[in-house]
């Protein structure tokens, strides 16, 4: 924390030296102030300007150039338009060189407070101290998981309002299996963060398996506004699946693990939900997924219209992926492949998915696109070509079928 206000009492330096600097050049300032109001000689010159105007009407008048109501409205005029100028040349006297000195040092106090007052409120010096009480418990010979609790829980006391403490106080509290205190930090947490969709979920789930998974009127109070909010929220659905599994609505189960397995990143929970929907087709008497999905995909024969050829160099990527309907999934195959290759027929499986939360064999149906990228770029850029298909059937792989897609178009 020293090395902390020191890196702010240097960046500070710069500002105050910024309000210092005016004072050194004061004096200078001043000497040449007075030197300019001493020699200004724009008075004299509207004076002798009014005089001479004066004397031309003077003379109009003697000649019968103008009456004498014509006179002394333009005298007037003139008289007016001299008071004027006068008026505007006034000067306030002009204050010593050392004036509003005073002023300067209590700008810089309030700058350094209000500095110090915001990084209080708005800064991460709260979050510095977490990230210095785990390397102490960490570098601690004894340093214990029940320490690190401890330590966090007088952090708690200390920063009510921080976040970061009551969401990494829930996840111990829920490890060491204190389920009522990991509710109460995850309450605050969203007393703190707001009641989203994420927080919402996973107080739903520890108190479903507090209530020894029974979906209680509370529980489906939270999984009701979860949903209303995320309708593929992942945790939430993986709760509806164990709920519906355990009333032996093994179809259901699947269905909402499935879902839930679309939107989850985390291989461990994937892996558990897959093992949970075997379990249930298997109860349902069905082939297992894995079993399934086994020779599934699309074979797909791609080519490039005589048109467009030589618009591309040979060595140009091409991508051929295939995508869910309804386009909520990451892509569910991609095939990478040059010009040169073209015309091909490749397939599209489970080998070719980007991620096991969404493979091909989890539809049905895909759409399949085609794009030609001289730059080598995955996101698409003016000037690529692409060929498409909106709906082609997932099913067993044969060897005599395949989707044909021809790129004859041009990405603008």
């Amino acid at each position: 924390m020293t090395l902390l206000w020191i890196a702010i009492a240097i960046l500070l330096l710069p500002a105050l030296w910024l309000l210092v600097s005016p004072l050194r050049k004061a004096r200078a300032l001043h000497d040449q102030q007075r030197d300019f109001e001493a020699n200004d000689t724009s008075a004299e010159q509207n004076v002798a300007i009014f005089k001479r105007r004066l004397a031309s009407l003077e003379a109009a008048l003697e000649r019968g150039d103008i009456d004498a109501a014509r006179f002394e409205e333009d005298r007037l005029e003139l008289e007016r338009s001299l008071l004027e100028d006068t008026a505007f040349r006034e000067r306030r006297p002009l204050k010593a060189a050392s004036a509003g000195r005073i002023v300067v040092p209590v700008v810089m106090l309030a700058v350094v407070a209000v500095s110090v007052i915001w990084y209080q409120q708005k800064g991460a010096e709260g979050d510095l101290v977490l990230l210095a009480v785990q390397q102490e418990v960490q570098n601690d010979p004894e340093g214990s998981l029940a320490m690190y609790i401890e330590r966090m829980e007088e952090q708690a006391e200390r920063q009510p309002d921080n976040p970061n403490v009551w969401s990494e106080l829930f996840p111990l509290y829920r490890e060491t299996g204190q389920m009522p205190k990991a509710v109460d930090a995850l309450e605050r947490l969203i007393e703190i963060e707001g009641r989203i969709p994420p927080l919402l979920a996973q107080l739903a789930q520890i108190r479903f398996f507090m209530a020894e998974r029974e979906l209680t009127d509370e529980v489906q109070a939270l999984v009701d506004e979860t949903l209303e909010q995320d309708p593929r929220q992942p945790t939430v659905l993986g709760l509806l699946g164990i709920n519906a599994f355990d009333n032996g609505d093994y179809e259901q189960a699947i269905d909402h693990w499935r879902r839930a397995i679309a939107n989850i990143e985390d291989p461990n929970t994937v892996s558990s939900l897959r093992d949970g929907i075997r379990v249930a087709q298997e109860r349902l008497g069905v082939e297992p997924e894995e079993t399934v999905a086994e020779g599934t995909g699309i074979r797909v024969r791609v080519s490039l219209d005589e048109e467009l050829v030589g618009r591309v160099d040979d060595d140009a990527s091409v991508f051929i992926t295939a995508r869910d309907i309804e386009g909520e999934l990451p892509p569910l195959a991609v095939v990478r492949a040059q010009v040169s290759e073209l015309p091909m027929t490749v397939t599209l499986d489970n080998s070719a998915a980007m991620s096991p939360q969404a493979q091909i064999s989890q539809v049905q149906e895909a759409r399949l696109v085609v794009r030609v990228s001289p730059s080598g770029q995955a996101t698409p850029q003016p000037g690529d070509l692409f060929g498409d298909l909106e709906s082609v059937s997932i099913g067993p792989i044969a060897d005599d079928e395949a989707a044909e897609v021809v790129i004859n178009r041009v990405f603008e």
